[in-house]
């Protein structure tokens, strides 16, 4: 069993991988485009190796949910300045939210 230092910083790759993933899941053109989806592929198996590794020591309702936290968060946010998606300030307000749940369930673990 890793430490728990450890386990968080698995839990963060595994964040940051399914942010790339997420983001490029658009590039695959529905996976007709082989080497977009080669990449997302495998940057899907690497992100769950890396949740699957810190939910060996972490509960899994809080790796699982810091997880998902970290994918949506960074999706949004790279979508909004790279992608130029429009968020709306409810849309910035819930974010917010979500960031503040993921910092407490790193608190509260």
């Amino acid at each position: 069993m890793a430490s728990t230092t450890t386990a968080w910083f698995f839990l963060l790759i595994a964040g940051l991988l399914e942010i790339v993933w997420a983001v490029g899941l658009k590039s695959t053109d529905g996976f007709t485009k082989p080497l977009p989806t080669l990449f997302v592929g495998a940057a899907i198996v690497a992100s769950l190796y890396f949740l699957a590794l810190a939910q060996r020591t972490l509960p899994i309702a809080v790796a699982y949910g810091v997880w998902m936290g970290i994918g949506t968060l960074g999706t949004a946010l790279v979508t909004s300045v790279w992608l130029k998606t429009p968020l709306s300030p409810a849309q910035w307000g819930f974010l917010v939210l979500l960031l503040i749940a993921v910092a407490g369930l790193k608190l509260t673990t």
